[in-house]
């Protein structure tokens, strides 16, 4: 008897998964559709899209790529549409592969569409996406750093809008970008400080103290660029820092003008990643505060100061967001204007959610939204098809989805947002 009702128990859950599968393949068979309806056989058969792949500094200049724009994507769409089969008949079992090369393959299509008649040099694109990605990546290294210690940092974003500010009065009224650096990463750790306060000593809800630091941010930075700045236009002008081409590095076709051309922000913060991630994972501290982010009775049980750890993250956190507002005009455009950061430091938020309170799976997630904010950039350049309020939406609608997508298969830290009383 036993034995019958486990069976008609797995009987019923493989039913259910195989109903699930095809449910699935029904819709990526139909998004196929779509595309190859919309952008292969709606396409004039003359019309070529090109890709390039050039840089600056490339000694070898590769070929440009043109592509009959509506046969490629019938190719393309074709081969979704067979990947929604195969996964109906068969069942893919790794969904992140799955969705992954699904991915792919729209972004391919609706890419070879948007540009047909014009051309996209992707080595200037991929340039592009890891540069507009520093400023999510800092801003999540300074969450993993918060959030791992149990301290919820959501005025990263206010830090990040204060150090650009003051850094850019610093360097041009001094006329040195490190004087800047160095004020602008001070800041962020000031102001990390009062949000430690706020959060440890007083036990103020964490996302309360961050919004508060956000709002005063946007205010005080709001009018002393009106009272300041704007009349003074000598105080806004501090210059940016120079590319620095490591040798031999740099003359590596494609990858060299990506990677190894770039300014000393850039690889600061690509050496921070790695510095985090082994402090993190490899060394006491690092364990002790993944100890204190998920069990603070416990390791204060055990003789760590669960207190001085989270003033201590939180504070390296937001020089961390320091660097990040420095990067955005020190490292960019060299001046500071209003509301600058426009919502990266929630987008990097995102991208340490993301990529599970990892620096690189944070490091991931965040090349993803410098892509996307890359590539509005570029199609708004390159094509008047798609209207430019769209496009600009683009990095705030694949933060949405990101954030739908993970909701669920991640875990926070156990204490984050709970503030600790000694026993």
């Amino acid at each position: 008897m036993f034995g019958m009702v486990a069976t008609s128990v797995m009987r019923r859950t493989a039913d259910a998964a195989q109903q699930r599968r095809w449910v699935t393949a029904g819709i990526i068979i139909a998004l196929g559709i779509l595309c190859l309806w919309f952008f292969s056989i709606n396409v004039s058969g003359d019309e070529i899209s090109k890709y390039g792949f050039t840089g600056g500094g490339d000694p070898i200049q590769l070929p440009r790529i043109s592509l009959p724009t509506a046969t490629t994507n019938l190719i393309l769409a074709l081969l979704f549409i067979g990947i929604g089969i195969l996964h109906g008949v068969r069942g893919i079992k790794n969904s992140g592969l799955l969705f992954g090369i699904l991915a792919l393959l729209g972004l391919a299509i609706f890419l070879t569409w948007s540009i047909r008649g014009a051309s996209l040099n992707l080595t200037g694109l991929a340039e592009s996406t890891l540069i507009r990605s520093i400023p999510f990546l800092l801003g999540a290294l300074s969450g993993i750093l918060c959030e791992r210690s149990g301290i919820i940092n959501i005025a990263i974003e206010g830090m990040m809008l204060t150090a650009a500010f003051i850094s850019v009065i610093v360097a041009s009224a001094t006329d040195n970008l490190w004087l800047g650096l160095t004020a602008g990463l001070v800041s962020g750790g000031l102001i990390a400080g009062i949000h430690a306060v706020f959060s440890i000593r007083f036990k103020v809800d964490q996302i309360i103290s961050g919004t508060v630091i956000n709002i005063f941010a946007v205010g005080i930075t709001n009018y002393l660029n009106l009272r300041w700045l704007t009349p003074v236009q000598e105080l806004n002008n501090s210059g940016t820092f120079d590319k620095i081409a490591i040798p031999g590095l740099a003359q590596i076709p494609v990858l060299g003008v990506i990677f190894f051309n770039q300014n000393v922000l850039v690889y600061m913060t690509l050496i921070l990643m790695f510095v985090v991630n082994f402090v993190l994972f490899s060394t006491r501290w690092g364990l002790r505060t993944r100890a204190v982010g998920e069990h603070p009775k416990a390791a204060d049980t055990l003789g760590v100061n669960v207190f001085r750890i989270r003033y201590t993250n939180v504070i390296l956190a937001g020089v961390l967001a320091g660097l990040a507002g420095c990067f955005l005009t020190l490292g960019s455009v060299g001046r500071f204007d209003k509301l600058m950061t426009n919502g990266r430091g929630f987008i990097a938020l995102a991208a340490m959610i993301f990529g599970n309170w990892n620096p690189f799976g944070a490091f991931g997630a965040s090349l993803l939204f410098g892509f996307m904010d890359s590539l509005q950039l570029k199609l708004q350049i390159l094509t008047s098809v798609i209207p430019s309020e769209f496009l600009l939406m683009a990095p705030y609608l694949a933060t949405m989805i990101v954030l739908a997508g993970v909701v669920g298969r991640v875990r926070p830290p156990a204490a984050e947002g709970i503030p600790y009383e000694k026993q």
